[in-house]
C-alpha cells in the first residue's frame, strides 16, 4: 500500500492548510526578520494578484531569477497558484545561458531582483514578449492597495508544478518538467524514511533554484508545517554556522564540499556543545570516506547520512535512516519506489552485482519540456534510467559506483574512476581528486587524475602520487597522467563537472601526450 496520501493537490493548499492551523508560527528566517505562516501567505496572495491582473493564467511559463530570499519562496507559491509554471533559473549563469532557458522554456515574464537589472535589461531583447519585474514588488505594484481578485484556476495532481532546467551532461540543458504528484509523493517518502517533523527547522543556504534544496530543504518543511532558514548565500560560511546556533536548527543539508570544510574546520567549543543538529544530510556527489570520518570526531553524536537522487526523479531516490545509517551507503530506496539494478539488456541483476540503476514509481518526471526524443531515450515502460552504476547489498542498502558514462574501459577491463579517487582523496596531501577516461588508440581509454593539493602543500609530484597508488590499487588502474590544479569546474552546488574536464583534455589544453 503506498505511503503517500496526496491529502493536497498542490503546495498553496498545502500552505493555506497551515495558515489556518499555525498562522501564527514563524515558517521563515531571514537576516534579521521572520515570516508567519499567516503573513507569508498574504504575500504570496498579493503576488497572485498581480500576476492574474496582468493576464496571466494556467499554462503560462514565469522564469524566476532570484537569490536565495523569502521572495524566491514567494515567486514559486505565487507563480503556481494561479496555474502557471514556475522556471527558476540557475543564478551563476551567463546571459547566453540565461537566454536559451527564457527561449526554449517560452517564458512570458522574467521575475528578477535588482541585483540582475543591467543583465536583465540586456537578454530582455523582445520586449513584447518579456517583461522584467524586480525584486520590491511593493515599490513596483503599489503593493499595499493591490485588491483580491478571483482566480479561477483547479489544481491536479498531475499539472506541472515546476520546470527545472538541469546542468546537462552533453549539449543544452533540459528543462525537467515535475508535477505536484512528483513533488508531493516524493517530501512524504522523505519525511517518513527521514523521521522529520513539523518541529524541525531546516538550514537553506544552497542555491534553492537547485532540485535538492528546492524538495528537501524548501517544499518539505513547507509540507510538514516546519521552519527554513534562509541564508543569502553559503560565503561566509561563520554565517551559516552563527544562524544554525541562533536559529535553532535541527536539520543541516550539505554537499561533500561543505561536509569537507566543516570537518576540518576549528569550530568554537559552544557551537559544539549548544547546537540542536539532529543529523546532517549530504547529496549532490559521492561523498568521500575521510570527510564521513572526519564529520564523525567532529560531531561523534551527530549523524551524517548520506542520500541519492537526480532532478528527473524529484529529485530523492533513496536515503539512510538516521537511526541506521551505512557508511559509503546511500541508503534505503524510498517507501513507494521500485529501485532494481540492471544489465545492459534489462536484466534485473542478483544482490552485489554492479549494473544500471532504474527507478520506477511517483517520483519519475513527466518528462522533458518539448523533447519527447529524450523523454522516450531515459523513460522504458515507466522505468527511469539514472545513468548511474550502483549495487545493493544484502540489507538492500544502495550503493553508488559511478556514472555509466564516466565508466573508462581499457583494454576491455572496466574501471570505476570512484574506486581511484578514494584512494587518492586518502592521502593527506590531496584535498579532491576526479578521474576522467581520455581516448587512447591502444588502450581505448586511459585514466587521467585532476588532483587539487591541500591547502598548504606545494611540492606533491605526480611521481610521488603514483608511488602511492602503486601499494594501493591495481596497475592498470593507475592513471597514465596526473595533473594538477588549483580547483576544479564546478556546478552550482560545488559539484565537479567531468564532462568539462574532459572537453579541456580532448581540446589539448592541459598538453599532455
Amino acid at each position: 500500500m503506498p505511503l503517500a496520501k496526496f491529502l493536497f493537490n498542490d503546495f498553496y493548499s498545502v500552505l493555506e492548510h497551515h495558515a489556518k492551523r499555525r498562522m501564527f508560527k514563524k515558517f521563515i528566517f531571514f537576516e534579521n526578520k521572520s515570516l508567519s505562516y499567516l503573513r507569508f501567505k498574504a504575500e504570496v496572495d498579493r503576488l497572485s494578484y498581480i500576476l492574474y491582473s496582468m493576464g496571466y493564467r494556467e499554462g503560462y511559463k514565469i522564469a524566476i531569477l532570484l537569490r536565495n530570499s523569502p521572495d524566491f519562496l514567494i515567486s514559486l507559491l505565487a507563480i503556481q497558484r494561479i496555474g502557471a509554471i514556475p522556471v527558476p533559473i540557475n543564478t551563476f549563469l551567463k546571459e547566453e545561458e540565461i537566454k536559451h532557458i527564457l527561449e526554449h522554456s517560452e517564458a512570458k515574464l522574467l521575475i528578477a531582483e535588482g541585483f540582475y537589472r543591467e543583465l536583465g535589461n540586456s537578454i530582455l531583447w523582445k520586449k513584447d514578449e518579456y517583461e522584467y519585474v524586480i525584486n520590491d514588488f511593493k515599490v513596483v505594484f503599489n503593493y499595499e492597495n493591490i485588491k483580491p481578485v478571483d482566480i479561477k484556476y483547479k489544481p491536479s495532481l498531475d499539472d506541472t508544478a515546476v520546470i527545472l532546467y538541469t546542468s546537462g551532461t552533453t549539449g543544452k540543458p533540459k528543462g525537467v518538467m515535475l508535477s505536484y504528484r512528483n513533488l508531493i509523493s516524493n517530501v512524504e517518502n522523505i519525511a517518513f524514511l527521514g523521521k522529520v517533523s513539523s518541529k524541525d527547522r531546516f538550514i537553506v543556504y544552497l542555491p534553492m533554484f537547485h532540485t535538492f534544496t528546492l524538495t528537501a530543504s524548501v517544499l518539505l518543511p513547507l509540507y510538514l508545517g516546519g521552519s527554513i532558514v534562509i541564508i543569502k548565500s553559503v560565503f561566509p560560511f561563520s554565517n551559516v554556522l552563527k544562524q544554525v546556533l541562533l536559529k535553532r536548527v535541527s536539520i543541516f543539508l550539505g554537499v561533500p564540499e561543505v561536509y569537507n570544510a566543516l570537518s576540518k574546520a576549528n569550530l568554537p567549543w559552544y557551537f559544539k556543545l549548544f547546537n540542536r543538529i539532529r543529523f546532517f544530510v549530504s547529496g549532490g556527489a559521492p561523498l568521500p570516506i575521510e570527510t564521513y570520518e572526519r564529520m564523525k570526531k567532529q560531531f561523534p553524536k551527530t549523524p551524517l547520512i548520506e542520500g541519492y537522487g537526480l532532478t528527473e526523479c524529484s529529485p530523492v531516490v533513496s536515503i539512510n535512516p538516521p537511526e541506521k545509517p551505512k557508511p559509503m551507503s546511500v541508503g534505503l530506496p524510498l517507501p513507494d519506489y521500485s529501485v532494481k539494478i540492471v544489465d545492459d539488456n534489462f536484466n534485473e541483476l542478483p544482490v552485489g552485482e554492479i549494473g544500471e540503476i532504474v527507478v520506477k514509481g511517483d517520483c519519475v518526471m513527466k518528462g522533458y519540456y518539448k523533447d519527447k526524443e529524450e523523454t522516450e531515450k531515459i523513460i522504458k515502460d515507466g522505468w527511469l534510467l539514472t545513468g548511474d552504476l550502483g549495487r545493493f547489498d544484502e540489507e538492500g542498502y544502495l550503493y553508488i559506483v559511478d556514472r555509466k558514462k564516466d565508466l573508462i574501459i581499457s583494454k576491455g577491463i572496466n574501471i570505476y574512476p570512484r574506486d581511484i579517487e578514494e584512494v587518492l582523496n586518502s592521502h593527506p596531501n590531496i584535498e579532491v581528486s576526479a578521474v576522467v577516461g581520455k581516448k587512447d588508440k591502444t588502450h581505448g581509454e586511459i585514466p587521467v587524475a585532476f588532483v587539487k593539493l591541500a591547502e598548504g602543500v606545494k611540492d606533491f609530484t605526480e611521481k610521488e602520487i603514483k608511488r602511492f597508488l602503486k601499494n594501493k590499487i591495481a596497475d592498470y588502474k593507475i592513471p597514465k597522467h596526473i595533473i594538477i590544479v588549483d580547483d576544479f569546474p564546478r556546478n552550482a552546488t560545488g559539484k565537479i563537472l567531468k564532462r568539462k574536464l574532459k572537453e579541456m583534455l580532448e581540446n589539448g589544453v592541459f598538453n599532455i601526450r
